[in-house]
């Protein structure tokens, strides 16, 4: 019995240890994400909400989320914008969220005037310093593996 006990945790112990792989850190992805020693950067958060304009047609709301859209992706290509959506239906008004790859309120500023749905008010936006992994700039190139049908 003590023999089978010594090869079941034998067993298992080494199974642990295969599975955990070694990750070795990579100097120049660390630089190119411009990730600090910990691999993390700052970042915006951007919390859209329901924006103050109620009076909008249902075409030009259409138009302006097509445009809403369109600036997503024009943002993201260019290395702004790294994670962004929608979220699900709410008592809270929160309709969804950017999270900009820049370090000041001030940039986020800028980013955030080049949405149609943002300036005819149909969106809110609050923005917040955020501190993440520098991997998640990486979010982009990945969903564009995986996302069968573009948006």
């Amino acid at each position: 019995m003590k023999k089978i006990l010594f090869v079941v945790a034998f067993l298992v112990f080494n199974a642990i240890g295969f599975s955990q792989t070694e990750v070795k850190y990579d100097e120049n992805l660390a630089k190119s994400l411009h990730a600090d020693e910990y691999g993390m950067k700052k970042y915006v958060f951007c919390l859209l909400k329901s924006g103050s304009n109620t009076t909008a047609s249902k075409e030009e709301t259409k138009k302006l989320f097509e445009g809403h859209m369109e600036n997503i992706g024009k943002l993201a290509k260019e290395g702004k914008l790294v994670v962004a959506g929608p979220f699900m239906k709410n008592d809270r008004n929160y309709r969804g969220i950017y999270i900009f790859n820049v370090e000041t309120i001030e940039e986020a500023k800028a980013l955030v005037a080049t949405d149609p749905a943002i300036k005819a008010n149909l969106l809110e936006a609050e923005l917040t310093p955020w501190y993440c992994t520098a991997a998640l700039q990486e979010t982009v190139k990945i969903h564009d593996k995986i996302a069968k049908t573009k948006m």
